[in-house]
């Protein structure tokens, strides 16, 4: 489900979420405390991708995948959960040059949803997933 690039803590938390949005389809104030803490402001902001359906997994025949993350502004971007990387102005100043947080929100809400069954499936061909992965064009085109 997530990189070995997280942390353990970030790796068990995701765990949990996903035990416990199985077992009562929310999640309780103690996951939500600690994905505020482990995740930092970034959280809420995922959250409220994943309560708007904004994150679709794009998968090919050959088995790639990656995530298209709709961004508040309306922006679409393409996220690699398995490299962790988001090519939004947020993961490269916060994660990449500063170091300041584990993640974007959009990598972070397509964690949460695998984690919580919520993502939504697109299939598209090799050839359609090349022109994604190169960002030339979107997966439906």
């Amino acid at each position: 489900m997530t990189s070995p690039i997280l942390p353990f803590v970030a790796e068990q938390l995701l765990k949990d979420i996903e035990k416990s949005y199985k077992d009562g389809a929310q999640l309780p104030d103690d996951l939500l405390i600690a994905l505020r803490y482990v995740f930092g402001s970034c959280a809420l902001q995922a959250l409220d991708l994943v309560d708007q359906r904004s994150v679709t997994c794009v998968s090919s025949p050959s088995g790639r995948r990656v995530f298209r993350v709709m961004g508040g502004s309306g922006k679409l971007y393409t996220c690699f959960t398995s490299c962790h990387y988001c090519p939004c102005p947020a993961f490269s100043m916060l994660v990449l040059k500063r170091s300041t947080s584990l993640l974007c929100k959009h990598i972070l809400a397509a964690y949460l949803c695998q984690a919580m069954g919520l993502c939504q499936h697109e299939q598209v061909s090799d050839q359609d997933m090349s022109r994604v992965l190169a960002g030339q064009a979107d997966a439906d085109s």
